[in-house]
């Protein structure tokens, strides 16, 4: 079996793989001061949790926007029974064709949402990733990854708002029943959440209008759920599409 780690800024999201049938997803947070021990103990208890045994697992692979746990993601690893994960970066193989400026300077994530979007969906399309920041990824027809905006998060936004405002609290980020907010709670849900919808819609229009033709729209992320319903336009949700992604990039690899 193979264990599939996504780490990001807010969550750290692990799956398992037997063959082709995911096993489990499960996610945990993201914390720079755990130690390789720490997270070797979180991932063998939600292992277990979910009926698996450490020592099925014949490979591992890595994927992270965040340096720091790199070391004490290779010890937990280990710890567990995985001697030499492979981690998403610089001379693995992904077959993505990347056409932006500094190619070295594509986030991890983005380049596995990518490889897992190109493999599922028609091209060419347009990737959401809902979650600390929100980021589009633009997909042309022949497969080559051309780039994107990249926006504040809702989570960012909202602790903006708060945090330089005397008056606004905190909320739960949730559809309102009216755009037209009655109340400080509703405004800032209407702002946020659909106006998080209004925004992705209108990028999207206009990635369209550069491009010359219509893109299919696949998203994932912990919000994307949310602000997606709020949109008009059809939009496919893959809460998975980066463990996906991983096991693409890991059977390439080990090919």
């Amino acid at each position: 079996m193979l264990l599939v780690i996504d780490i990001g800024n807010t969550n750290i999201t692990l799956g398992v793989f037997d063959g082709d049938e995911k096993k489990m997803t499960a996610r945990i947070s993201t914390q720079t001061n755990k130690t390789g021990e720490q997270y070797a103990v979180e991932i063998m208890t939600i292992l277990w949790l979910h009926k698996i045994k450490a020592e099925d697992l014949n490979g591992c692979i890595v994927s992270s926007v965040v340096p720091a746990l790199s070391r004490a993601f290779k010890k937990a690893c280990g710890l567990i029974g995985i001697e030499e994960p492979l981690f998403v970066g610089p001379g693995i193989k992904t077959g993505l064709n990347i056409k932006i400026d500094n190619p070295a300077q594509l986030g991890a994530d983005l380049a596995v949402g990518a490889v897992a979007a190109i493999n599922k969906y028609p091209l060419p399309l347009v990737i959401l990733d809902l979650g600390t920041a929100t980021t589009i990824s633009v997909i042309d027809k022949e497969g080559s990854f051309l780039g994107g905006p990249i926006c504040a998060g809702l989570g960012i936004s909202l602790e903006a708002l708060t945090s330089k405002t005397s008056q606004l609290p905190g909320i739960s980020l949730e559809t309102p029943k009216s755009v037209i907010g009655k109340n400080s709670i509703d405004s800032m849900k209407a702002g946020l959440v659909i106006g998080s919808a209004c925004m992705i819609e209108g990028l999207i229009s206009r990635i369209e209008e550069e491009l010359g033709e219509k893109v299919f729209v696949v998203a994932t992320g912990g919000l994307a759920a949310e602000v997606v319903k709020n949109c008009k336009r059809e939009i496919i949700i893959n809460d998975d599409l980066l463990l996906d992604g991983l096991k693409f990039i890991y059977e390439k690899n080990k090919k």
